[in-house]
């Protein structure tokens, strides 16, 4: 498969500049959440961490992660990558469902950011999945232009978009709508 290039007058990232840009996006969103002391604060960065995330992991497996598959028919890296994102939608689900007020709440953003570090490092590091995205035939330009049209697509509808295993409202929206809309 050829690269192809970005049209005129537009700039598109490969898909890794855009996971890339998606992982130090959250990384600064983490570390905003550990020095926010605010719950207020807390809650608004975390769901900006859980919203972005669920967004990533869904272009990856939707997107990144078939096209790495069949590129390099890598699948100890293809179904580590998948558990990994299995463990992280499930604290994402109960950090949504929570809030600062749940006793373990800064504890699952915590544990949720060194999940998250594990699996960024997992990927990025020299033999990892996008080195090994790099050296196979994927068709990376096209594969960014696509994960960003589907990126924007999920970001436009993440207000209806349930998290994993969960609603999307918060306790007080919750709360308002009463058990079912």
């Amino acid at each position: 498969m050829a690269k192809s290039k970005a049209k005129a007058g537009t700039k598109t990232q490969d898909a890794i500049a855009l996971l890339k840009a998606d992982h130090r996006q959250v990384e600064e969103w983490f570390e905003q959440f550990e020095k926010a002391r605010d719950d207020d604060r807390k809650k608004t960065l975390a769901t900006k961490i859980c919203d972005a995330l669920k967004v990533h992991t869904t272009i990856e497996e939707e997107i990144f992660y078939p096209a790495f598959l069949e590129a390099t028919d890598d699948k100890d890296l293809h179904h580590e990558a998948e558990i990994e994102h299995d463990g992280a939608k499930q604290l994402i689900a109960q950090i949504d469902a929570s809030g600062p007020d749940d006793d373990y709440y800064d504890s699952k953003v915590k544990v949720l950011s060194e999940m998250i570090k594990h699996h960024v490092k997992e990927e990025e590091q020299p033999g990892g999945m996008f080195a090994e995205a790099r050296k196979s035939d994927m068709d990376l330009d096209a594969l960014g232009e696509q994960m960003a049209q589907r990126k924007a697509e999920l970001e436009d509808s993440a207000s209806e978009m349930p998290p994993p295993g969960g609603r999307r409202a918060g306790a007080q929206e919750r709360a308002a709508s009463g058990r079912h809309r």
